[in-house]
């Protein structure tokens, strides 16, 4: 059994002339952040660590990427995603700090900086882990589910790559950009349109390459991991859609492949609206517990209405309801 791999995290002494060094007159909160380095770019936005000069720690701060400054789409986006993710306090969500608009007057917001590894960079190395291991993980992903179902939140883009464990243990569900929430009188109108482009642009040009995906298009590793509700659009979308990219991962734990391959993002899609995968259990030559393999087959049922009723009943079975003997 090997240990889940972990990055050095250099945190330097903590020093009383730091703590009690007082701030200044006038805060001027267009000077709070420094010495900025950019982590990481996504497909529309740029992640930075930098300095808060005020609380006198590393941060990770989000923006847009300039190409997309004016997109009006993508701002609401960011500014959901901050909002979203201040409001879902809970142990298996990344702490947000603030949000702001910076010198220019273009969004941002800081959050935990959280050093460590995917969950697709696990799954690259799964051979290496014992599948209890790899459960425990998705029990803390279940209940951050469970959790933001429970507020009235859709997550809409679980996959590996979105599933982060950190330094010390700890399993965060990251990037609430595509979340869905409700208007207040609970209407079914869909506010905002990006996901049809995505999916339009995800089956033009976009390739997939043995388990990973490369090309162009917007879906990437995602479209593997996606609903059908959510494939053809369905403004009723709910909880359920995020238990069969649940269900998705869960395949992928207990087989090392996705429910469905093919070289062409529309090859995958109709796949998913119409084909039943394999049971796990045809799969491999491993051992699979019968319960997890039903759950995952629940999970990907076609209809929404067929699959677990909800995020706590997966994590039931993900804490107590199987045994593993291998």
């Amino acid at each position: 059994m090997h240990e889940f791999p972990q990055q050095n995290v250099e945190e330097s002494r903590i020093y009383a002339e730091e703590t009690d060094q007082p701030l200044p007159e006038v805060l001027n909160p267009r000077t709070r952040y420094a010495f900025f380095s950019t982590i990481a770019k996504g497909g529309k936005s740029l992640i930075k660590s930098c300095r808060d000069l005020h609380l006198r720690r590393t941060v990770c701060y989000k923006t847009l990427r300039p190409e997309f400054i004016g997109d009006p789409i993508e701002t609401r986006r960011l500014l959901r995603e901050a909002r979203i993710s201040a409001m879902l306090q809970h142990p298996n969500t990344v702490p947000t700090y603030e949000i702001g608009r910076d010198n220019r007057g273009h969004y941002y917001f800081t959050m935990k900086l959280v050093h460590g590894y995917t969950l697709r960079e696990v799954l690259d190395y799964r051979e290496r882990y014992d599948l209890t291991q790899l459960m425990e993980l998705m029990v803390q992903v279940a209940r951050a589910l469970g959790y933001a179902h429970s507020r009235g939140v859709v997550h809409r883009d679980i996959k590996p790559e979105n599933i982060l464990i950190g330094p010390y243990g700890e399993v965060l569900v990251l990037d609430w950009g595509l979340a869905k929430v409700w208007h207040k009188d609970m209407s079914e109108k869909e506010e905002l349109k990006e996901d049809e482009s995505l999916i339009e642009e995800a089956t033009l040009n976009t390739k997939l390459s043995g388990k990973g995906m490369t090309g162009e298009g917007k879906l990437q590793g995602t479209v593997m991991y996606m609903s059908p509700e959510q494939i053809d659009r369905d403004p009723g979308i709910a909880g359920q859609s995020d238990l069969y990219s649940l269900g998705a991962i869960l395949y992928e734990i207990l087989t090392g492949v996705t429910p469905f391959q093919g070289d062409v993002v529309r090859t995958v899609l109709e796949q998913v609206r119409n084909e039943v995968p394999a049971d796990p259990r045809n799969m491999t030559s491993a051992r699979i517990p019968d319960e997890l393999a039903e759950l995952t087959m629940s999970c990907l049922k076609k209809d929404p209405q067929d699959r677990p009723t909800s995020a706590d009943e997966v994590l039931r079975i993900f804490r107590e309801g199987w045994t593993y003997g291998g």
